[in-house]
């Protein structure tokens, strides 16, 4: 079994939202996404997608996008992107999952998920900047990344790697005492996949000094529209 990663699929099924504007290589993006998918995923892997998903500016709007995961192969996990106008409460959007006939659809939010020998964790993530708003909303992301860290750990143990899931890039000036990276080798973390970043791939980052973390950039765009083995 494996897993894979793609973030940012910026669907717009209901709504007029061309993507191609950003790049002759966003026409018809749903659909490679939808032939590599089927190509590579069996039914017992594991696709993780950090943020992004949708145009929708609610659940229901989101229906299709969730019919389109669903009727895909493989366990989906998905983390709050910028973009995500449709997120709600975890209580809400699970209930609206299980009542839509979703099955294969899971949310990652202050939780955590076991697959295999791996802890699944993450948080959004936020823009780095001096505003003090910015700078709020940083060490809040920064909690919610170190409680679903332990949420893994407390439930499936700590003999487990942990693949950290992000939206935003983690690479933020130390401005909030202590950085994500920091945190993640506090934890032993291996595995740090991030999206948000399209067009401008000339300084992609992969990985950082005194850290072990292997940084994968997972944007779809970036990818070409086909997943990343990430294990």
């Amino acid at each position: 079994m494996s897993i894979f990663a793609i973030s940012d699929l910026h669907f717009a099924f209901d709504k007029e939202k061309p993507m191609d504007i950003f790049g002759e290589n966003w026409g018809n993006h749903e659909k490679k996404i939808q032939e590599n998918w089927q190509n590579e995923v069996k039914g017992n892997d594991l696709i993780l997608l950090p943020g992004d998903l949708s145009w929708a500016m609610n659940l229901e709007e989101n229906y299709k996008e969730f019919q389109y995961l669903e009727n895909l192969p493989g366990k989906k996990i998905l983390l709050k992107g910028n973009h995500d106008y449709w997120w709600t409460t975890l209580t809400n959007m699970k209930k609206y999952l299980d009542e839509s006939g979703f099955k294969t659809i899971e949310l990652l939010h202050n939780n955590s998920f076991l697959y295999e020998n791996y802890i699944i964790a993450g948080t959004r993530g936020w823009v780095s900047s001096n505003l003090e708003e910015d700078v709020k909303i940083l060490k809040r992301e920064l909690i919610r990344l170190e409680l679903s860290i332990e949420n893994g750990i407390r439930q499936f143990g700590n003999d487990k790697e942990i693949i950290v899931m992000m939206h935003y890039p983690p690479f933020i000036d130390k401005k909030i005492g202590i950085s994500f990276i920091e945190l993640m080798n506090k934890y032993n973390v291996k595995t740090c996949i991030y999206g948000h970043i399209h067009g401008h791939f000339e300084n992609v980052i992969t990985n950082v000094e005194n850290s072990n973390i292997e940084f994968k950039l997972v944007s779809a765009d970036y990818l070409d529209f086909k997943l990343l083995l990430v294990e």
